[in-house]
């Protein structure tokens, strides 16, 4: 190293390879941000072409409901062996095998078949899909610091809310001319076209999970003196506890959205099929907004010293508690658009949750642990998503339309609970403390 390269490092002036890494690691963060854009558009052409599905295997509101129960069948406990594994190996190559295999997915049903094969290519999909969360943001957070991970960490969940934008609309069109298997080959295609983008420019950083740098010297609190921290020490937490329960009822949201919403749209307020596919990102807009307002109100309480259980914690119980107070105003509303309006409002907060999750766990979880606690929280959380579009169906089916806004008003009591419990029991930084000892 020259005495200009020195200098220039003691100042603090970034040298040509931390800029390059820097490069790096926003390239590995936007393609993950597509990831979980395709990984979501995945989960909603069901939903977006529910009346049609229906129509064309003759299948009752409950029959479609568990044919999308089923895609969460496995998905909890591909979560929780692939999160388990991801901390014993670097993500990359797990995510490109999860990428190929949710393309694969999509061929049997589109290539014909009743709904013995819907539901087999679900399973399929749901347990491909599982882990994709948990090892996303595990391969962000490599490339940041904890202090630089809230926007990194937004932006990998925001890809979520992208994907139903950018989906919602052209799958739309899709389904209604040219038939909804077209719209899977569709997204079989563009499944493989991130794959081989991810092969060549996808990789795993050097930071740790938990505060530093890998390459830098301090004390690993991945290990106790009594050897690595269980990990029932840390899924009995009452941080680990509340941010999962309060995770539970924002899925519960998403799940309804990706599933009923549409149709809700259309068969309970009367839209037509085209204008639904337009109003359903309503909600995944206002939650994109929420999102990255959460992000930023974060990072500037936490660069100002404010502890994150008020950081992350209490802002993210906000969330959900006034998406809460949205959802139970529905019924008391009149007019289409002052439902719409509130469920676009209600449903986009309580989906914000996900990114407060993520970063409070990997806050929270020793090193050697992270990856293992995100992935058993997150196969917690989707259990949300194997049971919400079963019981919608089974209510719709005997409440006809009714039975959409009873179930709006079920997940604003969900939400204004988990919004207590984040605001009353998340304290990371008290927990991880005591988790050393």
């Amino acid at each position: 190293m020259t005495a200009a390269d020195t200098t220039s490092r003691q100042l603090g002036d970034p040298t040509s390879a931390d800029r390059s890494t820097r490069s790096r690691a926003w390239t590995v963060t936007g393609l993950l941000v597509v990831f979980m854009m395709i990984n979501f558009a995945d989960k909603s052409v069901l939903g977006l072409a529910a009346d049609e599905i229906r129509a064309d295997l003759g299948l009752s509101a409950t029959q479609f409901g568990l044919a999308n129960s089923a895609f969460f069948l496995l998905f909890s406990v591909a979560a929780v062996v692939v999160g388990m594994y991801a901390d014993k190996v670097r993500p990359t190559t797990v995510i490109l095998i999860m990428a190929l295999l949710w393309s694969v997915a999509q061929v049997p049903p589109a290539i014909g078949g009743g709904l013995a094969v819907l539901i087999g290519s679900r399973i399929v999909l749901g347990a491909a899909e599982g882990p994709a969360f948990p090892v996303a943001q595990h391969a962000t957070f490599s490339w940041f610091p904890d202090h630089r991970r809230n926007l990194p960490g937004a932006l990998v969940t925001l890809g979520i809310t992208l994907g139903v934008i950018t989906a919602a609309p052209g799958l739309t069109w899709i389904i209604d001319h040219h038939h909804w298997r077209t719209a899977l080959w569709v997204l079989a295609a563009i499944g493989l076209v991130w794959a081989v983008a991810w092969h060549f420019l996808g990789g795993t950083g050097t930071y740790r999970t938990a505060d530093a740098p890998a390459r830098d010297a301090g004390p690993d609190t991945s290990v106790t003196c009594g050897g690595p921290v269980p990990y029932r020490r840390i899924f009995s937490t009452p941080t680990w506890l509340a941010v999962t329960a309060a995770y539970f009822t924002c899925y519960w949201a998403v799940a309804l959205m990706l599933v009923w919403l549409p149709s809700y749209l259309h068969n309970g307020l009367g839209y037509s099929s085209a204008e639904a596919g337009r109003l359903v990102v309503l909600p995944w807009m206002m939650g994109a907004v929420v999102l990255l307002t959460q992000a930023g109100v974060t990072g500037w309480l936490m660069r100002r010293g404010v502890s994150t259980k008020w950081a992350r914690g209490g802002v993210g119980g906000a969330a959900l508690g006034l998406g809460a107070l949205a959802c139970l105003g529905v019924p008391l509303v009149d007019g289409t658009g002052a439902k719409t309006a509130l469920l676009a409002i209600g449903f986009g907060l309580a989906g914000s949750y996900a990114a407060v999750a993520a970063t409070t766990v990997s806050e929270l979880a020793p090193a050697a642990r992270a990856s293992g606690a995100l992935g058993v929280m997150n196969a917690v959380v989707t259990t949300a998503g194997l049971a919400a579009p079963a019981i919608v169906g089974f209510m719709v089916d005997k409440q006809g339309t009714d039975g959409y806004q009873n179930a709006v008003i079920i997940t604003g009591a969900m939400l204004l609970v988990g919004g207590l419990l984040s605001a009353t029991l998340v304290n990371p930084s008290r927990d991880r403390a005591r988790l050393r000892v």
